[in-house]
């Protein structure tokens, strides 16, 4: 007997369906957990580790990675992955899935820094005065190992996973290179993460809006007219120019700033005279100046450099200024996408639990994934790693700096279900009817 249901009922059936709630994954077996279970399999862990332990042997500076974007092209090549080299000098951008839109990416850094490691284990540093001591190699080896998971389930994939693999995070901009070369211009959305020292393991913690400031750099070099120590009449003391314009550049901040508008100043390089009774001809200062609006980051710079030359000039000296923006970009504000934000919720809460889901202040660090994010919808999370069953974490750009292998998982894990997932979103959004011709129902 049949229901005898209207063709106009029928319609409305169709259309309200159209609106329901997306799931996480067409395959029901795609979910956040699978991919967390996935990635704690004995052959994805042992590999990603491997490949971390072999990049922090070897860790090499700003647009030098070249033996690590070898080593990633060939883990490349062995998965099967397409992907396009040199992007950004050194960068590798691989694709997974349809090879068709939607787009979305992921995003790993590559470089090391210019320390000598102190920790002393089997894969210690081999390179002199070289070492990994912000976790790019853990970046390196979970996107790897995400990828590895992807190209597994490539027929799952409804659009595509551009996996980024980017040099030169460290102060380089690396980020505004990539962009520069076009290789995403096709990309509607893009994730990143960073590994926590001080954060637990099998946490994340992230914040929509504004989440790092702004950044910059600025060396001056002062100059004066040297002599005997003895005698300073007949000298022109930098030294002492370059002192007050030390203490001047601090009142930017407390006497100029909003209180309510973090900014800062620092000055951490002071470079002058090599003996005790000799006043040098010239002195070099540097430091680094940040700021949560573009307005007031530009503000301090215009000061920086008034500030410095005028102390100068009261002192009798001359002051260059370089903010060496040619090879030192400045950083913008990393800014984190709201609609990317609820997605993070949502999958990190399915994986994680909602109560392993932190919020954050803003911090006034600095990361080049900005460019991305003035381009591109972006977000940025970071990943807890601390153990509290064992000793605490050294902080970044330390040389006791390590890394805790236990918390690799999560983040192969989320990046894999970030991307997946935003895909079937994607998907769904497109097969939305447009409401504004539909017929009277």
């Amino acid at each position: 007997m049949g229901l005898g249901l209207s063709p106009k009922f029928l319609s409305l059936i169709l259309f309200l369906s159209l609106f329901s709630p997306t799931p996480i994954s067409s395959n029901p077996l795609l979910t956040p957990k699978y991919f967390l279970d996935y990635a704690k399999k004995l052959e994805i862990v042992e590999y990603v580790v491997s490949i971390r332990r072999k990049i922090h042997e070897n860790p090499e500076l700003a647009f030098e990675e070249f033996e690590t974007s070898e080593l990633i092209r060939g883990e490349l090549d062995k998965i099967g992955i397409e992907y396009k080299y040199p992007i950004g000098v050194t960068g590798v951008v691989g694709f997974i899935g349809s090879g068709e839109a939607p787009f979305v990416a992921l995003r790993a850094d590559m470089d090391a820094l210019p320390i000598q490691e102190s920790v002393e284990w089997e894969h210690k540093s081999k390179i002199l005065g070289k070492m990994h001591a912000c976790g790019h190699d853990a970046h390196v080896a979970m996107l790897l190992g995400a990828a590895k998971i992807l190209q597994e389930h490539r027929n799952d994939l409804k659009g595509t996973v551009v996996i980024v693999f980017q040099p030169a995070e460290e102060g380089y901009g690396g980020a505004k290179k990539i962009l520069e070369t076009g290789a995403l211009d096709k990309v509607e959305a893009i994730f990143g993460l960073h590994v926590s020292t001080d954060k637990h393991i099998g946490t994340v913690a992230s914040r929509p809006g504004p989440l790092l400031a702004a950044s910059g750099f600025f060396e001056a070099v002062i100059s004066g007219k040297g002599g005997h120590a003895a005698i300073p009449q007949h000298s022109i003391d930098p030294i002492v120019a370059a002192s007050n314009a030390i203490v001047s550049l601090q009142h930017l901040v407390s006497r100029e700033a909003d209180p309510l508008d973090s900014q800062v100043v620092t000055v951490a390089k002071l470079k002058g005279g090599a003996s005790f009774n000799v006043i040098p001809d010239s002195v070099t200062i540097g430091g680094t100046f940040r700021a949560f609006s573009k307005e007031s980051f530009l503000q301090l710079e215009q000061r920086i450099t008034e500030v410095i030359t005028r102390q100068a000039g009261v002192h009798r000296c001359n002051a260059t200024i370089n903010f060496h923006a040619d090879n030192k970009p400045f950083y913008p504000v990393t800014v984190n996408n709201k609609d990317l934000y609820e997605h993070f919720q949502e999958v990190a809460g399915n994986m994680v639990g909602v109560e392993n889901i932190k919020g954050m202040i803003p911090l006034m660090g600095a990361e080049d994934f900005a460019f991305y994010a003035e381009a591109i919808p972006a977000f940025f999370y970071y990943l807890g790693m601390q153990d509290v069953m064992k000793e605490p974490l050294a902080e970044s750009h330390s040389s006791d700096y390590r890394v805790n292998e236990d918390a690799f998982p999560y983040g192969v894990a989320l990046h894999a279900s970030l991307a997946t997932s935003y895909l079937l979103k994607r998907q769904g959004e497109s097969k939305l009817p447009d409401v504004s011709r539909h017929d009277e129902l």
